[in-house]
């Protein structure tokens, strides 16, 4: 469904990705992990093409994404949903009208029509009834869950996880765990999902990926990753400060 072919990514003198090479199956929960500041961002971004690799490829679909023309690339994006990592909610616009957005942005359904889907949608996240709120009423955990009902609203494919737990409890953490295991047996897309949250990355994926140094250096079921001999990813996984650690800036 996703293929990453040798990427290169730099921000000025900033080499980010150096040569990531990565395969996401269909109907697959992926999980990529690696340490703040390693790429992990800027590989997801590459998969909605937010941004463009310096070289290398991006296919979505058997479609090569990379260099493709913005109205085909938009036919490409209707069939992914991302939940980003704040959540980018529009504080102007009330519950129901933020996750009715992208689906009257990206389908032919007319905005009075929406109603019976972002209500469904919000019913699927453990938010029913909220469509009147302002986002300035809601917990980080409701603002994610409303980000992540927006992102399912059109029924997408694929869905994009960006630290979908970061800046939230323990608890919330696993709700928020929990309903993207449910949304994905539910609705049987393929999800890609970065975190440098262990717990998480154990209970959703099917498989899990290192990033560091700009590569994927280890691509494993959670316990083979946890059993890993690369010293890197023994060193992420137990969250130990001994041995290599890589400075990012």
């Amino acid at each position: 469904m996703i293929r990453l072919e040798n990427i290169y990514k730099s921000f000025g003198k900033h080499q980010v990705l150096n040569g990531v090479d990565l395969q996401v199956q269909e109907g697959e929960s992926l999980v990529v992990i690696g340490g703040s500041g390693s790429g992990k961002s800027v590989l997801i971004k590459h998969i909605i093409r937010l941004l463009k690799p310096d070289k290398g490829n991006v296919l979505v679909g058997g479609v090569d994404i990379t260099n493709l023309a913005e109205r085909k690339l938009l036919e490409i994006r209707k069939k992914i949903g991302m939940l980003f990592q704040n959540s980018a909610l529009f504080d102007s616009m009330s519950v129901g009208e933020n996750v009715a957005f992208g689906l009257v942005q990206q389908t032919e359904i007319k905005k009075k029509n929406s109603q019976d889907r972002v209500a469904e949608c919000l019913r699927m996240v453990g938010m029913p009834d909220t469509e009147h709120l302002n986002p300035a009423e809601l917990s980080g955990g409701m603002r994610k869950r409303v980000g992540l009902a927006r992102a399912i609203a059109y029924e997408p494919e694929i869905i994009l996880y960006d630290e979908p737990t970061t800046g939230l409890d323990p608890i919330m953490s696993d709700i928020i765990n929990n309903l993207i295991c449910d949304l994905n047996s539910k609705l049987n897309v393929t999800s890609v999902t970065i975190t440098h949250d262990m717990v998480s990355a154990r209970k959703i994926a099917d498989r899990i990926a290192m990033l560091y140094d700009g590569k994927i250096v280890k691509t494993g079921s959670a316990e083979e990753i946890m059993n890993s001999d690369n010293p890197h990813v023994r060193q992420f996984v137990t969250g130990s400060a001994e041995g290599p650690i890589q400075i990012t800036h």
